[in-house]
């Protein structure tokens, strides 16, 4: 670590008889350094935005494309935590031991630490270090789920990996109407409910504009690097209610209609090559015409929706660069806009409107019905009947996802989705606006890119070279390579040497033009998977094989792939996703203890942090104390209005909401509870089916109960209140968020595993 200048001067009795000396002053930029805005959107393929193709309207996006560059081949990995962990060192992901999304905890193995190794400084730490002010704002999940409550460890949260301020989210997602938020090193609660009109893209970009305005009016001429990476476009796609009624019909056509639209946009505005072949249907898609009415009145729901949460988050984005423009920042302003991967394939062939655990990856898998898709057993007798829930989708008591062939609309014209190494995973969008760097407004840059060089980009811009050490960490070399060369060169060769890619054992190669891919299928054997072969040159949609005609280059690339995988410490090859989404596996890991002790008062506990209550049966305790008949309020609150469970105290007597996929059992005590401190309970016997029994009790004495069809699935959404039900409330029978108006001393749970 660093250490503290020694004092050169001299010590005397009084200041009269000393010497002064001051340690160096902390380092300003010279006034003609630019600020830097990165713009990080999540799960947004190549063809989502309207200057790639797409009729979602995204004008302010486009305005951006307009006055700056659009990049035609620029890639990123397949998904969330490893593209942001090489995007702010620029490093391949597995140098810096993000193998994987960071919720897959520490694997035991270098490439999987899921966080960014001290010895791969952040452009925040870099910058900061040259008298850059830093802010993070959004999505953050760059350290393990274990990490993300008010006990933290906090080494891996944004103020510790070089960001003066940080108001965002830390796991993969979040309710963007009840979201779990941290402001700098704390967790804290919305500013405004949905009713006040909160949706936390807005959200964000207010403490954007406060982060810049704080720092401008008390140092005007130091540059600021804002990293604002917003929850959009991942799941729960939720905008208000205005965006998502503005699409209503737009999409009824169908997404094969709606995909060559895009496609002819995309020849039409010089985006992609006139050669271009338009990919086709990726299995387990499809034909719209095969649909039958309601199936499509569902999907159109889901990517009408979808479409309104891009408007939205287009509309957020405009609110942040013009504020730029009005204290006249903007042409001083880098501005670089981007995806983390390709548009997600987690919602299975027809959607869902709770999205979540039960998505697959397997895009061969069409066991999903529409009954499971929109919660109902059987949708087609009563299809009409659940118009409201219908209309609930995109709003606070939805967490919709779309299907997979509005995914793949998204990722025109390319194959496959999120997590692939083919196109559709990892080429996405690349905007760069700089109005005093770049001087051919409206170009397309066609130069191979990846991830890892936009931090080499930033710092060749910002004058910065990178240093041999930070606080006291040896760095490894910056592997990404600079693409500030193509700002005034928009027709040379590309200057990056080669790529490769791997994800969940999904493996590619990027190398003169050529690009070697194979898509793994789980528990598969590695060795008995076929590669395939394209010429990016003249096949952008990566449709014509040429693994056949050119067996010798194919198996150069090959060798080329493993001797790149053994430089960036790629192995070992590891497709245990699913598994390893569950508790860490790591010898004295958070889920070791079934046993949970929460004291009063008590912060907000993350979903990731809740007592594993699906491991068995398991049993509240709360020592209370009831004071007049007046008291009443939630004890204990577990998830949301999707799946959870609310125990609290209403007209004196023990109550229960239990929600699973939305559907709701009420359960109340038979006795009303007495006055003065007490022990009240509530425990949960498993049943043979996929249901259970509840039961009440009060200084152990057993006062009724409920018994449940549906178990409720691990929420991702809400996660634990102590004395209150303050995020995605659970009912509609009390006004969140129902604080205890009597004392709870503790509350403790024991679960006994099965």
């Amino acid at each position: 670590m660093a250490t503290e200048e020694p004092f050169q001067g001299r010590i005397g009795v009084t200041y009269q008889d000393s010497t002064s000396d001051w340690p160096a002053p902390p380092p300003t930029c010279d006034g003609q350094s630019p600020n830097v805005l990165i713009i990080l959107l999540d799960d947004t393929g190549f063809g989502n935005l309207g200057c790639y193709g797409s009729t979602i309207e995204t004008p302010n996006i486009d305005a951006l494309a307009e006055g700056g560059l659009r990049y035609s081949n620029f890639h990123v990995t397949p998904l969330c935590s490893p593209t942001r962990a090489s995007l702010l060192t620029g490093r391949n992901h597995h140098s810096v031991g993000m193998g994987n999304i960071a919720n897959y905890h520490d694997t035991g193995y270098p490439n999987s630490r899921a966080l960014v190794s001290r010895h791969a400084a952040t452009l925040a730490e870099m910058l900061r270090e040259e008298g850059y002010a830093t802010f993070a704002l959004g999505k953050w999940h760059l350290n393990p789920s274990e990490h993300n409550s008010a006990a933290g460890p906090r080494d891996g949260w944004p103020l510790q990996r070089g960001f003066d301020r940080y108001y965002g989210f830390l796991p993969g997602s979040t309710d963007q109407f009840y979201p779990e938020l941290t402001h700098d090193n704390h967790p804290v609660y919305p500013p405004k409910t949905p009713e006040q009109g909160y949706h936390l893209t807005e959200d964000l970009v207010d403490h954007a504009i406060e982060f810049v305005n704080d720092q401008k009016s008390t140092y005007p001429d130091s540059p600021f690097f804002m990293y604002f990476a917003p929850g959009a476009m991942h799941y729960p796609h939720q905008a208000p209610k205005e965006y998502i009624d503005k699409y209503r019909g737009r999409f009824d056509d169908g997404w094969d209609a709606i995909r060559e639209q895009y496609f002819q946009r995309q020849i039409e505005s010089g985006l992609i090559p006139s050669n271009t072949k338009l990919s086709p249907r990726n299995p387990g898609v499809k034909a719209w015409d095969e649909l039958d009415h309601n199936e499509k009145r569902f999907m159109c729901r889901l990517q009408e929706t979808w479409a309104g949460f891009l408007d939205h988050t287009d509309a957020q984005i405009d609110r942040l660069v013009n504020h730029l423009r009005e204290i006249d920042q903007i042409d001083n302003t880098v501005i670089m806009l981007t995806a983390d991967n390709g548009t997600s394939q987690n919602g299975g062939p027809y959607g869902v409107t709770n999205a979540g655990p039960s998505s697959t990856r397997n895009a061969t898998n069409q066991g999903q019905t529409l009954g499971e898709a929109i919660g109902r057993p059987d949708p087609e007798e009563d299809f009409d009947a659940i118009q409201t829930t219908l209309d609930d989708i995109g709003g606070p008591k939805s967490y919709a996802d779309i299907p997979w062939g509005w995914s793949q609309v998204g990722n025109t014209p390319l194959r496959w989705y999120k997590q692939d190494t083919h196109g559709g995973g990892v080429r996405v969008p690349l905007i760069v606006h700089y109005p005093s760097g770049i001087g051919d407004a409206g170009g397309v840059r066609n130069q191979f890119h990846h991830v890892s060089d936009i931090a080499p980009t930033i710092l060749e811009m910002a004058g910065v070279k990178p240093r041999s050490s930070y606080r006291g960490y040896d760095q490894m070399p910056i592997s990404g390579t600079s693409l500030a060369y193509t700002y005034a060169d928009g027709d040379g060769l590309t200057e990056k040497p080669i790529q490769y890619f791997e994800m969940i054992g999904n493996r590619g190669l990027w190398f003169d033009g050529w690009k070697a891919v194979t898509r793994h299928e789980l528990g598969d054997e590695y060795s008995s998977e076929e590669w395939e072969l394209y010429n990016l040159g003249q096949d952008f949609s990566e449709t014509n094989n040429l693994a056949e005609t050119e067996p010798e280059r194919l198996r150069k690339m090959i060798d080329l792939w493993w001797t790149e995988a053994g430089r960036y410490g790629v192995l070992p090859l590891d497709d245990r996703s699913f598994e390893k989404s569950g508790p860490s596996t790591r010898p004295g890991a958070y889920h070791e203890t079934l046993s949970y002790h929460f004291a009063s008062p008590n912060v907000h506990i993350p979903a990731a942090l809740a007592p594993q209550l699906r491991r068995g049966d398991w049993a509240l305790t709360a020592d209370i104390e009831i004071s007049g008949i007046d008291t009443e309020g939630v004890i204990y609150s577990h998830g949301s209005f999707m799946d959870g469970f609310s125990l609290f105290v209403q007209a004196r007597r023990l109550c229960l909401v239990h929600n699973s996929s939305g559907a709701a059992t009420i359960g109340r005590a038979s006795e009303a509870l007495p006055d003065g401190r007490i022990n009240v309970g509530l425990s949960y016997e498993r049943a043979s089916d996929r249901g259970g029994a509840f039961t009440f009790t009060v200084n152990g004495e057993g006062v009724g109960g409920a018994n449940v069809p549906d178990e409720m699935r691990a929420s991702r959404v809400g996660g634990v209140g102590i004395g209150r039900d303050e995020l995605a409330p659970i009912t509609d029978l009390y006004d969140a968020p129902y604080a205890f108006t009597g004392v709870i001393h503790s509350v403790d749970i024991r679960v006994e595993p099965r």
